[in-house]
């Protein structure tokens, strides 16, 4: 069995593509980290999604910074650059993606359902975006809180 799992966050926008027969192709890479101190690296790993999965809703959310979850079948291929050197590059077909975590403000774009507060006070129906799938949700804040729970 070839499954490897990993999770780390995408080193830039996904790029979606069809094949001449029209099949879609999602690809994009991801940062895993590894070690600590002085021995701390980063393994980038090419990824891709494959037919309705790379055409549908999923990767408008694959964009620079997002935190996944990913498992798949690996692939290592070696190849010659420009320069005539041979290098190593590690695939994974992926068969589950899952969105572990939110973007900042920073990284721009809106979120994707686990808003993360910037703090300073800013008003939480500020922070939805127009294409926020929590968007219609009730705003917790505005539940009253007992203080007076015995335990």
């Amino acid at each position: 069995m070839n499954i490897y799992s990993f999770t780390g966050r995408l080193g830039r926008d996904c790029e979606t593509r069809f094949t001449q027969a029209g099949m879609a192709i999602c690809s994009f890479t991801v940062a895993v980290d590894y070690g600590y101190g002085e021995n701390k690296g980063t393994n980038w790993i090419r990824c891709s999604l494959f037919g309705k999965r790379a055409e549908g809703g999923l990767p408008k959310y694959l964009v620079k910074g997002t935190q996944v979850a990913i498992s798949g079948e690996l692939k290592v291929r070696e190849y010659e650059d420009k320069e005539g050197n041979k290098r190593t590059s590690v695939d994974v077909s992926v068969d589950k993606l899952d969105l572990i975590g939110g973007r900042s403000e920073s990284q721009g774009g809106g979120d994707f359902g686990g808003s993360q507060s910037s703090g300073g006070g800013h008003d939480s129906a500020s922070q939805k975006s127009s294409n926020d799938p929590f968007a219609d949700s009730p705003n917790f804040g505005d539940v009253p809180v007992d203080d007076d729970i015995p335990f």
